[in-house]
C-alpha cells in the first residue's frame, strides 16, 4: 500500500517560491447551489470542524489578519466564502460543521450542500481539511470525507494547534491522523498529504505551500480575466467591530 506523505518544513519551498493564497480577496457569500459561481477558475476548499483553527489557518496562508473571520462562537459562519486568488483561482472557505449549538436542520441542510459541493463540484481541485491535532478526526470529518474521497482529487490535511503539544507529541499526533486516513480511507491514502500546523506559531506553512502551489496555477492563464479585486469585505457577525484596512 503506497503510504501518503507527513510533511513537516524540511520541506519548504526554495526561496523566491510563490505564496499561492496571499493577495486574497473576498468575492461573494453563498448559501445555496443556485448562488455558486460558474464553473470555471480553479477552486481549492478549505472545511473543518468548528473551532479547530480553519479561518486562522486561512488568514495565516492568505497573510491577512481578518480575511476569513475569526468567532468566539463557532459554527456561527453559515456561508461559503469565496475569495478570489492572485492567479485567478478561487478559494471557498466552507462553514465549520460538527457545533452542538447549530440547530438540527441547519446541521443536516449544511451537510447535505457541503457534501454535494464537494464530490460534484467541477473546479474543485484540492480540499484543505483542517483538524485540530490534538482530537484528531472526527466523525464529520469522516462524513465529508466519504464523498470527496471518491473523486480522486488531492487533499491536505493540516494538524492544526501543534503548539498546544510538546515537540514529543507533535510528531505521535500527526502520525496518528495518518494511521487513522489509512484505516478510514484505505483507498485514498495517496490523495493525502497531512502537514503539522499552528497559525499561531508559525508552524507548516512554507510546507503546506508547497502543496497548494501545485493545485493552481502561479499567473493567470492567457484568456482568462484579469484580477480585480472587490471592494466588499466578507461578512462579520453583528456587534463585532470592523477590522483595520489593508493595503492592496
Amino acid at each position: 500500500m503506497q503510504k501518503h506523505r507527513i510533511v513537516t518544513e524540511s520541506a519548504s519551498p526554495a526561496k523566491g517560491a510563490p505564496h499561492p493564497l496571499h493577495h486574497a480577496e473576498f468575492l461573494s457569500s453563498v448559501a445555496n447551489d443556485s448562488q455558486l459561481p460558474p464553473p470555471g477558475p480553479p477552486e481549492i476548499a478549505f472545511a473543518g470542524r468548528s473551532n479547530a483553527g480553519k479561518s486562522s489557518a486561512i488568514n495565516t496562508l492568505a497573510n491577512r489578519s481578518r480575511l476569513a473571520f475569526t468567532s468566539k462562537m463557532p459554527g456561527r459562519t453559515q456561508q461559503i466564502n469565496f475569495f478570489r486568488l492572485r492567479s485567478g483561482a478561487l478559494l471557498a472557505d466552507l462553514p465549520g460543521y460538527g457545533y452542538a449549538a447549530v440547530p438540527r436542520q441547519l446541521k443536516e441542510h449544511w451537510q447535505r450542500f457541503l457534501s454535494h459541493y464537494l464530490a460534484t463540484r467541477q473546479s474543485l481541485v484540492g480540499l484543505v481539511l483542517v483538524v485540530d491535532a490534538r482530537h484528531g478526526l472526527s466523525d464529520p470529518d469522516r462524513a465529508l470525507l466519504e464523498g470527496y474521497v471518491t473523486s480522486g482529487r488531492p487533499m491536505l490535511l493540516l494538524a492544526t494547534k501543534m503548539d498546544k503539544l510538546a515537540s514529543s507529541a507533535q510528531r505521535n499526533a500527526a502520525r496518528a491522523l495518518e494511521r487513522d486516513i489509512a484505516a478510514s480511507f484505505p483507498h485514498a491514502v495517496a490523495q493525502v498529504t497531512v502537514v503539522p500546523f499552528s497559525a499561531t506559531h508559525r508552524i507548516g506553512i512554507e510546507a503546506a505551500e508547497v502543496v497548494l502551489a501545485q493545485w493552481v496555477p502561479a499567473e493567470i492563464a492567457s484568456g482568462d480575466p484579469p484580477f480585480a479585486p472587490t471592494k466588499e469585505e466578507a461578512p462579520r457577525p453583528r456587534g463585532m467591530a470592523r477590522g483595520p484596512k489593508y493595503p492592496r
